[in-house]
């Protein structure tokens, strides 16, 4: 009889251990960005999901601010032996460059190093590069989150330079006086999108968003074109 117990007991089979703290994150964010998607799909339209998503697409973003920084016609304004120094359109084009190139980097990156999968039921999504089979972080959620970190941060210029100087907006009209919160609400739109469009997990776009604030911050005390022309141009 004891010999039996033993064998019993060496066939029997052993028990899984308890999920970590992170399997059980992940988890749930499957679980809760899968119910947001079907309860959001039978009421929000799809062809607003997608104009949402292509508003925030780096394929349109950088045409968009390389034609800008070109028919503004920028130029260089000062070049001394020591440094260059561009007019305010141009410098705070550039700054806007830097920082969406600094997204670039950083997404394509996390995403080669985490290879997390994307929702199962995401569908007819176009691949413009290999890492964008993987979703974790979201590239849109960084990448308005950044442009509306930028606009905050750089409100005061971009009233003055691009609404007021290039556009030749009144200065007390909604859109000079409300312009940063219009891009914030865009922003916050896109990235919730993403997760309603099926491209991403709840978790993907929250840390996207949190990247491209922490991105916009680096650019506006750090990584912009003064402090690199400094650097690098003596």
């Amino acid at each position: 009889m004891e010999e039996g117990a033993r064998i019993m007991e060496s066939k029997a089979p052993p028990q899984s251990s308890p999920p970590t703290v992170l399997r059980r994150l992940i988890n749930l964010d499957t679980a809760v960005s899968l119910k947001l998607y079907t309860f959001f799909q039978p009421i929000l339209p799809f062809y607003l999901l997608k104009s949402l998503e292509l508003s925030g697409d780096g394929r349109l973003f950088f045409p968009i601010i390389l034609s800008i920084l070109l028919t503004t016609n920028p130029g260089v304004a000062t070049l001394t032996s020591t440094t260059v120094t561009l007019t305010p359109t141009a410098n705070l084009l550039i700054n806007l460059l830097i920082g969406s190139l600094l997204d670039l980097v950083l997404i394509g990156l996390i995403k080669h190093l985490i290879q997390r999968p994307r929702p199962v039921y995401n569908k007819n999504m176009f691949l413009s590069f290999a890492v964008d089979h993987w979703s974790f972080p979201s590239g849109h959620s960084s990448r308005v989150s950044f442009i509306a970190t930028f606009c905050f941060l750089y409100s005061n210029h971009i009233r003055e330079i691009m609404l007021i100087k290039v556009l030749n907006l009144y200065a007390k009209s909604v859109v000079v006086e409300y312009f940063a919160v219009a891009v914030g609400i865009w922003a916050f739109v896109t990235s919730v999108s993403r997760v309603l469009l099926g491209r991403h997990f709840l978790l993907d776009v929250v840390f996207g968003g949190i990247l491209g604030v922490i991105e916009g911050m680096l650019v506006f005390r750090l990584l912009n074109y003064h402090n690199l022309s400094s650097w690098f141009i003596r």
